[in-house]
C-alpha cells in the first residue's frame, strides 16, 4: 500500500486487509515482486541471484503498474543511496550479493539498511489512561534474550483511533493478573500474555536498555518469531 507521496506504508496495508490475521480481500494492495525461487518446473533456490533477477525482469515488466510490479535494482554506491532514501523519507534500503543463491534466514546474503529504526517488540501489557484512544496510556514492550523476555519500556504515540480501538480489544482477550516479567512498578497497569508483536519505531536506545523515542506503527504477525527484537549481550 501506498501513501500520498508514493512510499509504502505499513499501517495502510495491514488495514486494507482487515488487521493483524484479517482475511479481508483488498483492491488497493500492489504486490512486489523481488526475486523469482521456482520457474516453469524447475527450482531456482541454488542459482545465482543475478539469472534469477534476469528471469523475473521477463515476467514482470519494469515500470508496470498492475497489481504485480517489480521492486527494481539500484546499482549505486551505498553510502549515497541510503542517505537519498532517508531523504525521501522512505524506509531504508536492502543490499544484495549478486552472486548469491537462495538461502532461507540471515546469514549475510542480504542486509536491510534503516532510516529510522524499525523492530517487533512483544506486547506484555499497557498503562490506563482515560484521556487517550482506547485508554491506553502506553503499551509495555519487551525483547528476546535468548529463550527469555527482557523489558524494554513502553511507547505511548502513535496510535489513532481505531488502531487503539482495535488493539484494546485483542489485549482485553489476554489479560492475565501477573505481569510475565519484571516491569517495574506500575500502578495503572494491565498486563497481558505475550502474544501480540507491535512494529515500533524508535531513533535510539537509552543507557539502561529502553526504546528512546518510540512510536507505535501497527502489529505484526506473533507467528513470524523474526519479527521479535534480540538483544545482544552487550544490552
Amino acid at each position: 500500500m501506498f501513501d500520498e507521496q508514493g512510499r509504502s506504508d505499513f499501517v495502510r496495508l495491514q488495514q486494507s486487509l482487515g488487521g493483524r490475521g484479517g482475511k479481508r480481500m483488498s483492491r488497493e494492495a500492489v504486490f512486489m515482486a523481488f526475486d523469482l525461487l521456482y520457474f516453469d518446473g524447475h527450482d531456482l533456490t541454488g542459482t545465482e541471484l543475478t539469472a534469477r533477477r534476469h528471469l523475473l525482469e521477463g515476467l514482470v515488466p519494469a515500470g508496470g503498474q498492475d497489481a504485480i510490479r517489480l521492486s527494481e535494482e539500484i546499482e549505486a554506491e551505498g553510502d549515497a543511496l541510503l542517505r537519498i532514501a532517508c531523504e525521501h523519507r522512505l524506509e531504508g534500503i536492502i543490499a544484495k550479493d549478486r552472486n548469491s543463491t537462495y538461502r532461507s534466514g540471515r546469514l549475510g546474503d542480504w542486509v536491510k539498511i534503516k532510516c529510522i529504526q524499525s523492530d517487533g517488540f512483544v506486547i506484555v501489557g499497557y498503562e490506563k489512561s482515560t484521556a487517550s484512544f482506547g485508554r491506553i496510556g502506553r503499551l509495555l514492550l519487551a525483547a528476546r534474550k535468548g529463550n527469555d523476555l527482557v523489558y524494554v519500556g513502553g511507547v505511548g504515540t502513535g496510535f489513532n483511533e481505531r488502531s487503539a480501538g482495535e488493539l484494546r480489544e485483542q489485549m482485553d482477550k489476554l489479560m492475565v493478573r501477573k505481569p510475565v516479567i519484571d516491569t517495574g512498578r506500575k500502578r495503572t497497569a494491565v498486563f497481558v500474555r505475550p502474544e501480540l508483536v507491535a512494529e515500533i519505531e524508535y531513533r535510539a536506545w537509552t543507557h539502561d536498555g529502553k526504546l528512546r523515542h518510540a512510536s507505535y506503527k501497527g502489529l505484526r504477525e506473533a507467528a513470524d518469531q523474526l519479527a521479535v527484537y534480540e538483544l545482544n549481550d552487550l544490552r
